[in-house]
């Protein structure tokens, strides 16, 4: 079976998204953002961009206190519940094909012991299965926030700093002007560095992996690209930056990024659910991806992208129980070590209400990541000052929204339960009316 490629960018669709769209088949195309594993939300440009020298975060995780914020409506209300489930559902509809988004799951917890889960869907068409809060999910760029958790234990342990520049490091790869880029560039995505799967490259490969082939050959094929600006000079979603951090946590301790994970985090939090693998085989139980077909149907396209693709830009697989609980401790400066909340949390505005700090995206006091690649989108969300947390997880990565399916969904159960801090907002015009909860 012929299998064809084409590069496009998407600036004419999606202002903020260039996206790859690779031929599976005949029958169908699958869309590849060209941050791939995406991704919060992914390009704009030095002009829309300020300089870190000039921004400011937009939240203080640090001076913020519950009492602050104006009480949130109580997630236990039958009436919320309700206005939850008919914005989940509108959504599934709204960015489905001939049927809904085949899988949802929502979690919404308070701080208090008070919390409401809801699956919708089946993670499994042919068979129909139940979607339950302990399937498996590929989490995408949500690898990024374990990735950085380890390079900023490592900055804690004096192993590197963050404004080291990449010519101090020996990572078998030439980097062009690596004398004037640094780590921190690299996390927070200012480096201007080429997206790695974006190249004509990565294109023609068609999703095989090559003999011998390692996450160096990517960075080598972006470095051949020319920088989209100057370091410092504005922001632009790469993940050639986080793949470089993986190599850069390689070189450090002489050990494997995944191996690195594992030790420091997944066991010495025991989030027994979470894994970077090694293959494409999904845990079990296990959600399929799905791609929408030109007629609007859905195909499964799960373990389609290799793993030896994704590596430290968005290997992992997860469920919503591990995250739940790691999206909190991330937030809020507990998997870092030594290592600087306040460096992590220094968000720098670039889209609306949202900024991106080190690995973290912040938008109106919520903190998290949304993570997607073909198949899956799930975004995680935390509010120190109310002690809330969202997460909403699909089996699918549409082209549009820019910012995700999921994180329109966590922004909709926002409207309904903190109505004065609703994150992702950009042009209000292009949004829906929030469902309003009914009185008990």
């Amino acid at each position: 079976m012929k299998t064809a490629s084409l590069f496009t960018s998407s600036f004419f669709l999606l202002p903020f998204l260039p996206f790859l769209l690779l031929t599976l088949n005949r029958r169908s195309t699958l869309l590849l953002t060209s941050s791939f594993l995406l991704l919060t939300f992914l390009s704009a440009s030095a002009e829309t961009s300020p300089s870190p020298a000039s921004a400011q975060p937009m939240f203080s995780v640090a001076s913020a206190s519950p009492g602050r914020a104006k009480a949130a409506v109580s997630v236990e209300s039958p009436s919320v519940q309700a206005a939850i489930v008919a914005a989940v559902e509108n959504d599934r509809k709204r960015f489905g094909g001939r049927m809904p988004v085949p899988a949802t799951l929502i979690g919404v917890w308070d701080g208090k012991g008070g919390s409401f889960i809801r699956a919708f869907g089946s993670p499994d068409l042919k068979n129909n299965v139940p979607l339950t809060t302990a399937d498996h999910f590929r989490i995408g760029s949500n690898t990024k926030t374990f990735v950085i958790s380890v390079l900023l234990q490592l900055v804690g342990e004096k192993k590197l700093s963050l404004d080291d520049p990449l010519s101090r490091f020996s990572l078998g790869v030439a980097i062009p002007n690596a004398e004037n880029i640094t780590v921190r560039e690299l996390c927070n995505m200012r480096s201007g560095l080429f997206e790695a799967y974006a190249t004509p490259q990565f294109a023609a490969l068609n999703m095989k992996v090559p003999k011998n082939f390692n996450p160096r050959t990517l960075v080598g094929w972006a470095m051949e690209q020319k920088p989209y600006f100057a370091p410092g000079k504005g922001y632009h979603y790469s993940n050639t930056n986080y793949l470089l951090l993986g190599m850069i946590i390689e070189e450090i301790t002489k050990d494997s990024v995944g191996n690195q994970i594992r030790k420091r985090l997944l066991e010495s939090f025991g989030l027994t659910h979470t894994s970077y693998p090694e293959t494409e085989a999904m845990p079990s139980p296990w959600v399929h991806g799905y791609h929408l077909d030109k007629e609007g149907n859905w195909e499964d396209i799960s373990n389609t992208i290799p793993v030896a693709f994704m590596g430290s830009a968005g290997a992992m697989i997860s469920d919503m129980n591990d995250i739940r609980r790691w999206i909190e401790l991330y937030a809020t400066g507990k998997t870092i070590g030594a290592g600087s909340y306040q460096d992590l949390i220094n968000c720098i505005p670039f889209l609306g209400n949202t900024s991106f700090g080190l690995g973290i995206t912040c938008s109106a006091g919520w903190y998290g990541y949304t993570g997607a690649l073909p198949g899956y989108n799930t975004a995680d969300y935390y509010s120190p000052e109310t002690g809330i947390t969202i997460m909403a997880w699909i089996n699918y990565q549409a082209k549009e929204p820019v910012e995700g399916v999921a994180s329109v969904m966590v922004r909709d159960i926002a409207r309904i339960i903190t109505p004065d801090h609703v994150p992702f907002v950009y042009k209000e015009s292009s949004e829906p009316s929030p469902v309003p909860p009914k009185k008990d």
